[in-house]
């Protein structure tokens, strides 16, 4: 996923100089001018969490809710650890978000419902199988028929609920060691050498339930999520509608979802 995001100047030699002066002095001054530098992340970042939200969710609220996790980015940021701060500030960002959207519980409880009981068939099925299920396993499993199971996977999607930026628990299932399914970012808790051996365990855990998946729906993840192709575009490349990407792409996560959560256990 790209992360080259606009921000407004300083040059760069501005901007290594205003983290230097945050970092040692904890300067306001320093710390809004980088708040300012970087606030184009958090529109960004609002603009895509967004796509996968209902309408009467606002951007202009994702944004307010997202400038907190801005804030704490920069001031838990360490310059000297060679890492790319955009980077690291967008999933802070995303977190942020979707910690404020968790928190207004704007779910509906039968979407969350659907969400469990589509889970727990994918697990059962592959268990059994020992591969991905097809769609009419999937329908036969929860006693849907296919109509009932592609209305479902639209719901599921319209909400927003199945996302690579939703966060999974590492193996002891604390907030300091979750991450996301889409995280590319160097491990945040590098401190911890147990942090970081589970972070690493999860990633590992997660390329291979990727690797599970049918082709099509790994080019479903890695177009949108890689390429930054939108739906509709990807329904063209595929010779599909944009609805039926959509179900493509809540299923497949759904699965990771699964996969992940139930080998984390």
């Amino acid at each position: 996923m790209s992360t080259d995001v606009q921000t407004d100047d300083p040059s760069g030699t501005e901007l290594d100089g205003l983290w230097a002066d945050y970092k040692a002095t904890a300067d306001d001054a320093a710390r809004e001018a980088l708040i300012v530098h970087y606030s184009p992340l958090v529109k960004y970042v609002a603009g895509r969490v967004a796509a996968g939200l209902p309408q009467n969710v606002e951007q202009s609220d994702l944004a307010s809710y997202g400038m907190f996790g801005l804030i704490d980015a920069i001031d838990k940021f360490e310059p000297e650890r060679g890492f790319k701060f955009e980077t690291y500030a967008i999933s802070r960002i995303k977190g942020s978000i979707l910690d404020e959207l968790r928190s207004i519980d704007w779910v509906p409880r039968s979407v969350r419902a659907k969400v469990r009981q589509i889970e727990q068939a994918y697990a059962k099925i592959e268990a059994k199988h020992h591969r991905p299920p097809t769609d009419a396993e999937l329908a036969e499993e929860l006693d849907w028929t296919d109509d009932q199971l592609q209305t479902a996977l639209t719901q599921i999607s319209q909400v927003g609920l199945a996302a690579l930026d939703e966060s999974v628990s590492g193996r002891n299932g604390q907030p300091g060691d979750a991450m996301t399914l889409g995280d590319t970012i160097p491990d945040r808790t590098a401190g911890s050498p147990m942090g970081a051996f589970e972070a690493a365990e999860t990633r590992q855990l997660l390329g291979d339930a990727i690797n599970t998946l049918p082709e099509r729906e790994k080019l479903v993840l890695t177009l949108y999520y890689y390429e930054n192709m939108t739906l509709q575009e990807i329904g063209r490349v595929l010779g599909v509608t944009e609805s039926r990407v959509c179900q493509i792409h809540t299923k497949s996560l759904l699965h990771l979802r699964s996969r992940v959560s139930d080998d984390a256990v």
